[in-house]
């Protein structure tokens, strides 16, 4: 799930590579009701705080959607490959994490997007 008018999150979605053993990737815009979105609410988690990844029946949020996406991307080109090697690291990816965050936080108010707040969606 990802946030379709950020273009941080748009660009990452666009450009990670998942390998062949992920059987399909449904991309879903976090600003769109479905019931990935229900889902994450019902667990408490604001997607404005983190992003989500559901694989094999577990979600991942935050640093921890971020390290499995790393995990399962392939290291096909520069940016799959520079991914894979910061984010393969749960403590890296815990660390960089929060900034990548106020870094879009900062982007969506510089152009004035607002936040999705899918805590209020329902």
């Amino acid at each position: 799930i990802y946030d379709d008018q950020c273009p941080l999150c748009r660009n990452y979605c666009q450009l990670v590579r998942l390998r062949q053993t992920v059987a399909s990737v449904q991309m879903i815009d976090a600003r769109k009701p479905s019931s990935f979105t229900e889902e994450i609410a019902d667990l408490g988690l604001n997607i404005d705080q983190g992003m989500a990844v559901k694989y094999q029946d577990t979600i991942y949020f935050g640093a921890d959607a971020l390290h499995i996406l790393a995990l399962l991307s392939t290291q096909s080109n520069l940016f799959n490959l520079i991914t894979h090697w910061i984010f393969k690291s749960k403590l890296l990816a815990r660390a960089v994490y929060p900034l990548m965050r106020n870094v879009r936080h900062f982007i969506l108010w510089f152009m004035r997007i607002p936040l999705i707040n899918t805590m209020n969606q329902r």
